[in-house]
Formats: C-alpha cells, structure tokens, sequence
C-alpha cells in the first residue's frame, strides 16, 4: 500500500501539520481523522463546497476534476485555479501533497 504525506497549511495562521494517508483515502478523511477542523457540511459526497482547499503541490496525482465538483467549486469563497474539494481529493499518486485550507467562518453551500 503506498503511503504519502499530505502537510496542511491554514489560512487562519494555525501552525502546518504533516500527516501520512495510504491509497484510497480522501484528504477530508485524513484531515478529520487527524483532527483537522474542516468543513463537510454535505457528509463528503461532492454536494456542497464547505471543504474546499488549495492544492499547492501534487494536484497532477490527484483524480481529474469532474463537472459537479467544478460545479461546486464555483459556489465557494474565492475560488482559483488549483482550487479543489477535499472529499474528491483522493490520493491515489507518488507525490506528497501540500494543503491549504482557507479560513472557514462561513456556513458555504
């Protein structure tokens, strides 16, 4: 089973944290398991934005945005290019991921 890391930068100046995730599990599933407060207002099932995150490193390893997560994506607080949802993040690559996770004083979509 591969294992990667994914670090996790936070806009709201929160310290970084660096946490291992194995093929298959979502970046949403490794923050909340390693206690990272990250909106999912939806359950994680790609029917909100409130998990939105920035990939800043290792978005070319992540699976190939669909049309609904664009959908979404557009609907969330400042959106840009390396803008993605964490539920659909999953990783399936070789290359560690680096995380930034807005700052969440909002109720999203």
């Amino acid at each position: 089973m591969k294992v990667i890391n994914i670090s996790f930068k936070f806009a709201d100046g929160a310290p970084d944290q660096t946490h291992a995730a194995v093929e298959g599990e979502s970046v949403l599933d490794v923050a909340l398991n390693n206690n990272i407060k990250l909106q999912h207002n939806c359950g994680g099932v790609c029917g909100c934005s409130t998990c939105h995150v920035y990939i800043e490193a290792g978005m070319d390893d992540l699976p190939e945005i669909t049309d609904k997560e664009e959908d979404f994506i557009d609907r969330a607080v400042d959106p840009r290019l390396n803008s993605r949802l964490a539920c659909q993040c999953v990783v399936q690559g070789n290359e560690d991921l680096v995380i930034t996770i807005p700052e969440q004083d909002f109720l999203g979509h």
